[in-house]
Parts: structure tokens; sequence; C-alpha cells
């Protein structure tokens, strides 16, 4: 991914900050369905590709029939989630697939290999993306490009993050969206 940093929106007013920034890609979290078809023709409109993060839109379903509605309606860059099933019809769409994942403990790693194993989505999102160590682990055993995102607040720990093998930074912290 040739953009290091995706500026993640949970608001519009957020939002109309990414459409005003240089940046091509961007990510919108937490919205409710009501606000999708506005929010993509924004974007539209101002040549930006969004990523949505379907586990976060409010009033619709995070599975496969809420995603194959998505990709059909609004006809997004890309969609986030946790779950399989999204995922696998985001691909089946032709839509980038970005498989989310948390590093609670190594429990939590390992079921996530067995996931990611399954899925072979386009991404794996890190959280928290502040673990340059676990995320070189995670390239290295996946062989998957890796967003970091989640508890990085210094223009350090984005570099960390990017010199220990991520692709890109997923972040909603403004002053990182400015500082690259």
């Amino acid at each position: 991914m040739k953009q290091k940093i995706l500026p993640a929106s949970s608001t519009m007013k957020e939002f109309e900050s990414f459409l005003r920034s240089p940046y091509e890609i961007g990510v919108f979290l937490d919205m409710h369905i009501a606000q999708l078809q506005h929010i993509n023709l924004m974007a539209k409109e101002k040549g930006k590709k969004m990523i949505y993060h379907v586990d976060l839109i409010h009033g619709i379903k995070n599975d496969e029939y809420a995603t194959e509605y998505i990709c059909q309606e609004f006809k997004p860059y890309g969609l986030i989630s946790t779950k399989s099933s999204v995922i696998q019809k985001a691909k089946q769409k032709g839509v980038i697939a970005v498989q989310r994942i948390f590093l609670i403990d190594s429990h939590a790693l390992e079921k996530s290999y067995k996931l990611i194993e399954k899925t072979q989505p386009d991404y794996i999102e890190v959280l928290p993306g502040a673990m340059p160590k676990i995320i070189a682990e995670v390239k290295e055993r996946v062989k998957i490009p890796i967003l970091a995102g989640g508890l990085i607040r210094t223009s350090e720990e984005v570099n960390a993050a990017l010199l220990a093998g991520a692709a890109a930074i997923t972040t909603s912290k403004r002053e990182l969206w400015d500082s690259f």
C-alpha cells in the first residue's frame, strides 16, 4: 500500500477533515446504516476510496448478507471485520478484505492465525498496533500485509510499526494525519 497513514473517522467532523486531506484512502468506523449512502456519495464526489468497518455499522448485522448488500449498493474500496463470513464475502465480491485481529494474549493470537489461514484476507489489521515486535512476528508467520491500528499515539510509534513491517497505519489521531 502506497499510503502509509489511513485516516480513520468515527464522526462526520473527522470524516470531513479526511475529505479535505490529501489522502486518497480512508476508513470509516462507527456509523449508522442511514449515514452510509451520504458518506459514500461525499467520498465519491471528492475522489476518495473508503474502507468501511462492517462490525461497527449500526442497524445492520455484520454477516455475509449485509456484506453483499454493502458491496452491491455502495461499492466500497474495502471492508474491515473480525468475522470470517464478512471477509470471505467481501473477497468474493472483489472488495479489499481486511481481517481485524486483537493481540490480547498468545491464545488469541493462535486463534487469529487459524482464522487468517481460513479466510486469506487481503490485509490484516492488528490491534493494538503499538507492538512492533508482534507486528514483525505476525508478518513473518502469515505473509499477508499488515495494517497497524489502535494505541498508536506518536510519530515515533508510527515509524516503529512501519519499520516492524506494517504496510500502513490506521489512525483517528488527526495530528498523525498531518505529520505524514
